[in-house]
C-alpha cells in the first residue's frame, strides 16, 4: 500500500485532527494553515518543488531550517513570528509521529530545531489618566458614540482578547447582580468575568436603546456591524485606533501605539497595582500558566523603579553602571577562571 504523501497528511491534519480531535478554535487553525501556506510558497519558489507531488521526505530538517531563515531574512519575521511558525511545524510533525511511526526519526530531527530566544517586550498599557482620556473621546450625544463607549469599556473591564470579544453573544452577559460576562477563550476554554457597576449600567442602556431583549435574542452578537453581523477583529481595531488618535491629538502623553490588546494589558496592570492575588488575575485573564501573569508584576516593578529614580534625581546619587561595560569588573571576573 502506498504511504500517505504530504498532501494527505496536511489535509487530515487541518480538516480533521485540529478541529475535531483537538477541538481548536478557528483562529488557531487559521494560524496553522497560514504557516503551511508560507512553507509551500517557499518550497515552490525557492526550492523548485512541485507542490502537488511533494512528499513528506522532502520536508527534512535542512528544508525547514532554510524556510525559517527565509522567513527572517526575506520576509523580515520577528523572533515571535519565527517561533510561532516553528511551533506550528513542530505540532504537525508530532502529529505525523503518532499517525505513522515510520517517519519517527525524520520527525525527531525536525523537532530538534530550537526556538529563538529573545527578550519579551514590556507589556504596553495605559495609565489611569490615559484610559480616562481615551474613554472620554466617544461623543455620547450620538447613538454611535454611546455604542463605541460601551464597547471600549467592556474591552477594558473584561480584559478580553479581541477574538473573545467578537464572539460574545447576548446570552453571554448577565446584568443582574452579580453581573458577569462569559468569554470563550483559547482552546475552547470558557471563563466568567465579573463586571463593574459602571460597565453594567452602560450595557443595560445599550441593550435598551437597541431594543434587545436577551430572552428573545440570545444568539445575537453583542456588538455588530452595519450588515447586522458580529463585529470583526478589524472592526474593533478600527474603533480603538479611531479614538486613540483623537486622544493622542489631545494629549502628547498617550502611548504611540494603542491596539485592542493594550486594553487587556491595562486591566491586568491595574489589577496588579491594586494588589489583587496573582492567582485570581491568572484566572481573570484566562492564562494557562501563572508565569504568563507574572509578566505584569515585573512590568509594574519596573515602572515603580523608574518613578523612584525620577523622584531622587535632585539628590545627585551615583549612577549604577552596567556591569558588562565595567572594564575593571570584567577583568576581575576573568581572573577567577
Amino acid at each position: 500500500m502506498k504511504a500517505p504523501d504530504f498532501s494527505t497528511f496536511i489535509t487530515r491534519y487541518l480538516t480533521h485532527y485540529l478541529p475535531v480531535q483537538r477541538n481548536l478554535s478557528s483562529n488557531t487553525i487559521r494560524s496553522y494553515r497560514d504557516t503551511f501556506k508560507l512553507l509551500l510558497e517557499f518550497c515552490r519558489d525557492e526550492k523548485g518543488f512541485k507542490i502537488a507531488k511533494m512528499k513528506l521526505a522532502s520536508l527534512d530538517k535542512k528544508c525547514i531550517e532554510d524556510f525559517l531563515l527565509w522567513l527572517t531574512n526575506t520576509r523580515g519575521a520577528s523572533p515571535s513570528t519565527y517561533n510561532q511558525r516553528l511551533c506550528a511545524i513542530h505540532a504537525f510533525f508530532n502529529y505525523i509521529m503518532t499517525e505513522d511511526p515510520e517517519y519517527m526519526e525524520h520527525c525527531i530531527q525536525i523537532l530538534k530545531i530550537p526556538s529563538l530566544v529573545a527578550p519579551s517586550p514590556p507589556a504596553q498599557y495605559l495609565t489611569a489618566d490615559n484610559l480616562k482620556l481615551l474613554l472620554s473621546m466617544p461623543d455620547t450625544s450620538t447613538k454611535k458614540g454611546r455604542r463605541h463607549l460601551t464597547l471600549l469599556t467592556v474591552l477594558y473591564d473584561t480584559a478580553a482578547r479581541v477574538s473573545e470579544l467578537v464572539d460574545v453573544c447576548v446570552r453571554d452577559i448577565r446584568l443582574d447582580f452579580p453581573a458577569v460576562i462569559t468569554l470563550h477563550g483559547k482552546g475552547r476554554k470558557i471563563r466568567s468575568v465579573p463586571l463593574m457597576k459602571q460597565t453594567t449600567e452602560l450595557l443595560k442602556g445599550y441593550l435598551a436603546e437597541n431594543h434587545i431583549d436577551p430572552r428573545l435574542h440570545p444568539d445575537m452578537p453583542l456588538f455588530w456591524n452595519a450588515c447586522g453581523q458580529k463585529l470583526t477583529r478589524s472592526g474593533i481595531t478600527y474603533i480603538v485606533q479611531k479614538y486613540a488618535e483623537m486622544a493622542k491629538a489631545t494629549s502628547p502623553g498617550m502611548p504611540a501605539k494603542i491596539s485592542p490588546h493594550v486594553f487587556r494589558h491595562t486591566k491586568a496592570m491595574h489589577l496588579v497595582q491594586a494588589n489583587v492575588n496573582p492567582v485570581y488575575i491568572k484566572d481573570y485573564l484566562g492564562h494557562a500558566d501563572i508565569s504568563t501573569t507574572e509578566v505584569y508584576a515585573r512590568a509594574d516593578n519596573e515602572s515603580k523603579r523608574a518613578v523612584l529614580e525620577k523622584a531622587t534625581e535632585h539628590l545627585d546619587l551615583p549612577k549604577a553602571s552596567h556591569w558588562e561595560q565595567d572594564a575593571e569588573l570584567i577583568e576581575w571576573l576573568s581572573s577567577l577562571e
